[in-house]
C-alpha cells in the first residue's frame, strides 16, 4: 500500500486570504487628521489603504457650487462681513478654511466666534487643530458643542481619545452621536468596540443606517462572525446571512473596496457567478489585491487562463501570496519551472507559506530532492500541515522511519487526513495493529477512503461485520474499487442460496451484491470481474459470463482464464479453451494444468498429457493434486506399455 500525499499539487487555500481587517475612522473636513488605525478582527499587521472619508463639513452652510458660482458667493459674503454680518464672517470662513486659506480665515472665524457664532467656533477649533495647536482647538470645540454643536461634540470626543481620556470622550461622543450626528455615532461604536462594549453595535448600526459606508462595513463584518461562530458552535444568535449581504451591499455600493470583496464571495459561494465578478472587478480596479486574486481564480474557472493571469499578476505585485501561487500554478504547467520558481519565492517573500510547500512540490518533481527536503521542512517548520506529511513522505522513500514518524504525527495532529492514514501505514508495518486502527479510523471518520477499507478489513477480521459493513459502505462510495468487492462479499455471504437457473426461466433481478461486484469490475477489480462472471453464468447469460471472463482473463487473472476456458469448452471451443488454460496454468494455476492433461490425454498425446498432470501435480491444491497424480501414473503405465 502506498503512501498518500507524494502526488499532491498546488494547495489553493480558497479564492482569497482574509486576514483581519483594519479601517481608520472617516475623517471629516472639519478634522481632517484620522483616528489611528486599529484592528477589528485581531490581526497584526494593517492593510495598506487610505480610506476615504466620509464628508461631513461642520458649516451648515453653502452648499457646494461650481467655481464661478463659489467665487460670486465669496464676493457677496465678504461684503456682507465687511458691514459687520455675524454669519456672513462664519460662511466666509468656512468657504476660505474648505480652500485650504487658514491665514485668510482665521480672522474671519474669531470675529464670528467672538459674536458668539458656534459654527464659527467649532471651524475655529478645526483651523487652529491643522495649525497644530490641538489644545486650544479643543477649547473652542468645548464652546461650540456646550452650544450645541454636534460636528463640536465629536471633534472634542475624538481630541479627548487621542490623549486616551476615554470617559470624556465617550461624554462628548454620545453627546454628539445623540444629537444625530452620524460620524458621532460611528466614533462612539469605535470607541465602544475597542473596549468590548456590545453597545457598540448598536450605535455602529445607526452610523450604517444614516449611510456611513465604513460603519456598513464594519457591521457586516461583526454580524458575519457572528453567523461564523453559529455554524461552528449551533447556538442561534438571531443574524440572518442576507442581514450580512445587505450590509456589504451598502458599504460597497458606497464605494469601500473590502465590502465589494466579501460581497463578491457571498455570491460567488452562492453560484452567481456573473454578479460576484463584478464585485471583485469593481474591488480591484480600487486596489484591493484579494479581489484582483478572487477574479482571477473566477476567470480561471471559467476557462479564461489569461485574463486570469492578468489578476494575478496584478494582484501579486501589490504583495497577494495566493496571486503569486496560482502565476506559479500555472506556469508550472505550461512546464516553465524557472519562471514557477520564481513566483513561488514570490509568494513566500509575501509570507504565503504555501509558496515554500510549492517550491518543494516543483523540486521534487525534478528530483531535486535535497531542496525539495529544504522547502517542504520550511514550510513545516511554519506550520502547514500538508508540508510536514510530504516531508515525512520524503525521509520515507530514502529509508529515513525514525525522522518520517513524528513529521507525520505533526501533520496529522494538525488535521492533515493523508498523514492519518500514513500513520496507519507505518504502524502496520511495524506489526502494531492497534496503533494503526487507530489512526485508520481517525482518517476514515474525515472520509478518507482507503482507511475506510482497512477499518472495514480490520472489523472484519474481529467479527464485527455490522462495524465492518459501515466502513466497507464509506470506502466503496468514495470510490474503492476493494472496498466494493468486500462489501460485495459480505452482502453476498448472507444470500441465501438460489436455485440453478433452468433453460427457459425469467432472469431473475441483480441482488445488491451483484451490483457492488459490478462497480469492482468496472473499476478494474479482477476478482470482483471473475464473480460477476459467474452470477451472469449463474443466470443463464453465458455472453455476459464470458465478456466479465475474458476482461478479467486479459487483465491477468488465473480464474478468469480457467472460467472462459471452462465455458469455452461447454459450447464446444476446446482448442480455444485450452489456450486460455495454458494461459492460467502457465501462471500457476493447478486446475488448468489438470484440464490440459486431460484434453492432451483425450487426444492421444500421452506425453504432454503427462507433463500437464505433472504440472498440476506441483501447482495443486490437494484435491487437484491427488486427482493429477492417478492421471499422471495412468499415462505413464499407458507409455511403458
Amino acid at each position: 500500500m502506498d503512501v498518500m500525499g507524494d502526488k499532491a499539487t498546488l494547495l489553493e487555500t480558497g479564492r482569497f486570504v482574509q486576514p483581519a481587517d483594519f479601517v481608520q475612522s472617516a475623517g471629516e473636513l472639519v478634522q481632517p487628521e484620522h483616528d489611528a488605525s486599529r484592528p477589528t478582527d485581531g490581526a497584526s499587521q494593517p492593510v495598506a489603504e487610505l480610506v476615504r472619508p466620509e464628508a461631513d463639513f461642520a458649516v451648515d452652510r453653502p452648499a457646494d457650487q461650481d467655481e464661478t458660482g463659489e467665487a460670486a458667493e465669496e464676493a457677496r459674503q465678504l461684503l456682507a462681513a465687511e458691514t459687520g454680518d455675524v454669519e456672513a464672517m462664519s460662511v466666509l470662513g468656512a468657504m476660505l478654511l474648505r480652500r485650504g486659506d487658514l491665514d485668510g480665515a482665521e480672522p474671519h472665524l474669531r470675529a464670528a466666534t467672538a459674536a458668539g457664532d458656534r459654527a464659527a467656533a467649532n471651524n475655529l477649533g478645526v483651523l487652529l487643530h491643522q495649525r497644530g495647536y490641538a489644545d486650544e482647538a479643543a477649547g473652542w470645540w468645548r464652546i461650540a458643542a456646550v452650544a450645541g454643536s454636534a460636528a463640536a461634540a465629536h471633534a472634542l470626543g475624538r481630541h479627548h481619545r487621542e490623549r486616551g481620556d476615554e470617559p470624556a470622550a465617550e461624554y462628548w461622543l454620545r453627546q454628539s452621536a445623540e444629537q444625530g450626528h452620524t460620524l458621532g455615532a460611528y466614533a462612539l461604536a469605535d470607541l465602544l468596540e475597542h473596549r468590548s462594549d456590545q453597545r457598540a453595535e448598536q450605535w455602529m448600526r445607526v452610523a450604517a443606517e444614516r449611510g456611513h459606508r465604513e460603519a456598513a462595513y464594519r457591521l457586516a463584518r461583526a454580524l458575519d462572525r457572528q453567523v461564523t461562530r453559529t455554524g461552528e458552535d449551533g447556538a442561534d444568535n438571531g443574524v440572518e446571512p442576507d442581514e450580512v449581504e445587505q450590509w456589504y451591499r451598502q458599504a460597497a455600493a458606497r464605494g469601500h473596496r473590502r465590502a465589494a470583496l466579501h460581497l463578491g464571495a457571498i455570491l460567488e459561494k452562492r453560484g452567481e457567478l456573473k454578479e460576484a465578478g463584478r464585485w471583485y472587478l469593481t474591488s480591484a480596479k480600487d486596489g484591493e489585491a484579494r479581489a484582483a486574486c478572487a477574479l482571477g481564480f473566477l476567470l480561471r474557472d471559467a476557462g479564461d487562463t489569461e485574463s486570469a493571469a492578468v489578476w494575478w499578476l496584478r494582484a501579486a505585485q501589490d504583495g497577494d501570496g495566493n496571486a503569486a501561487n496560482a502565476l506559479g500554478a500555472l506556469h508550472a504547467e505550461r512546464g516553465e519551472t524557472q519562471t514557477a520558481e520564481r513566483w513561488y519565492r514570490a509568494a513566500m517573500d509575501a509570507g504565503d507559506v504555501n509558496g515554500a510547500y510549492n517550491l518543494g512540490l516543483l523540486c521534487a518533481e525534478q528530483t531535486r530532492t535535497a531542496q525539495a527536503e529544504q522547502w517542504y521542512r520550511r514550510a513545516a517548520y511554519a506550520g502547514h500541515r500538508e508540508a510536514a506529511n510530504a516531508l515525512a513522505i520524503l525521509l520515507l522513500q530514502v529509508g529515513d522511519t525514525t525522522g518520517a514518524e513524528p513529521w507525520f504525527s505533526k501533520a496529522a495532529e494538525a488535521g492533515s487526513v493523508d498523514a492519518a492514514f500514513n500513520l496507519g501505514i507505518l504502524y502496520a508495518g511495524r506489526g502494531e495493529e492497534r496503533a494503526a486502527l487507530r489512526w485508520y479510523e481517525r482518517a476514515a471518520a474525515a472520509g478518507h477512503t482507503e482507511a475506510a477499507l482497512q477499518v472495514g478489513i480490520a472489523r472484519l477480521r474481529d467479527g464485527d461485520e455490522p462495524a465492518a459493513e459501515r466502513h466497507l459502505r464509506c470506502a466503496a462510495g468514495g470510490g474503492s474499487a476493494e472496498g466494493a468487492y468486500r462489501l460485495a462479499t459480505v452482502l453476498d455471504a448472507r444470500r441465501p442460496p438460489e436455485p440453478a437457473h433452468e433453460l427457459g426461466e425469467p432472469v431473475r433481478e441483480k441482488a445488491e451484491c451483484e451490483e457492488w461486484y459490478e462497480r469492482a469490475a468496472s473499476q478494474g477489480h479482477r476478482r470482483a470481474q471473475v464473480r460477476v462472471g459467474m452470477l451472469a453464468a449463474a443466470r443463464g447469460d453465458v455472453v455476459e459470463a464470458a465478456r466479465w471472463y475474458r476482461t478479467a482473463a486479459e487483465a491477468g487473472s488465473r480464474n478468469g482464464a480457467f472460467n472462459l476456458g471452462l465455458l469455452l469448452a461447454r459450447e464446444g471451443s476446446e482448442p480455444e479453451a485450452a489456450v486460455w488454460w495454458t494461459r492460467a496454468a502457465d501462471a500457476g494455476h493447478g486446475r488448468s494444468a489438470l484440464r490440459l492433461a486431460l484434453v492432451y490425454a483425450r487426444r492421444g498425446e500421452l506425453a504432454e498429457g503427462q507433463r500437464w498432470a505433472d504440472r498440476a501435480v506441483s501447482l495443486g491444491p490437494a484435491e487437484v493434486a491427488e486427482r493429477a497424480a492417478r492421471l499422471r501414473d495412468a499415462l505413464r503405465e499407458e507409455l511403458s506399455a
